[in-house]
């Protein structure tokens, strides 16, 4: 990837940092987020070696400073995944992604407030699969709404439950999963 425009001058240590307190304003974010958009910066400017800011330093002072928390922004991503239907594997995914370190992930997904059943029958409630369909799927459509759930972080086992459910049952009772 090339500098985005050569004519600017690379950031120095205070341009960075104001870059950061900037960022940190606009999202809610992860130290591992933050410090990958200050090197993608570091790079479009062209940063060289001898001059480069400390891009880590300045994540750990605003980690420090309390304006970047990855336990609450792992909770709060994983409560706005939990609330979509994803499951759990799609949660653990995006806080991958996020640069959250896997204890913090493990116990983030294991302290959401829904089980992997509400969330498999909420992500089939909002896709309206199931018993939340008008009629019942034939089998090609039905493969195609399991492998939309396993995609969404879901069970295979699960999923096929769900998805094979007919329209119309009680679906909020106990779910099985076999």
């Amino acid at each position: 990837m090339a500098r985005s425009n050569p004519n600017r001058p690379p950031l120095d240590h205070a341009a960075l940092e104001r870059l950061a307190l900037r960022y940190v304003e606009r999202f809610a974010t992860s130290r591992g987020r933050l410090l990958a958009y200050l090197e993608r910066k570091l790079f479009e400017r062209g940063a060289t070696e001898d001059t480069r800011p400390d891009a880590a330093a300045i994540a750990d002072r605003m980690v420090t400073l309390g304006y970047v928390d990855d336990r609450a922004y792992a909770d709060a991503r994983s409560r706005a995944l939990s609330r979509r239907g994803m499951g759990g594997r799609r949660i653990d995914m995006a806080l991958r992604q996020a640069g959250i370190d896997e204890p913090l992930r493990r116990e983030t997904v294991d302290s959401t407030d829904s089980s992997a059943e509400q969330r498999a029958l909420r992500y089939a409630e909002r896709r309206r699969f199931g018993p939340f369909s008008r009629a019942l799927a034939d089998p090609d459509q039905q493969r195609r709404q399991v492998a939309a759930m396993v995609r969404a972080g879901h069970a295979p086992a699960l999923s096929a439950r769900i998805v094979r459910m007919k329209p119309g049952e009680d679906a909020f009772e106990p779910v099985d999963n076999a």
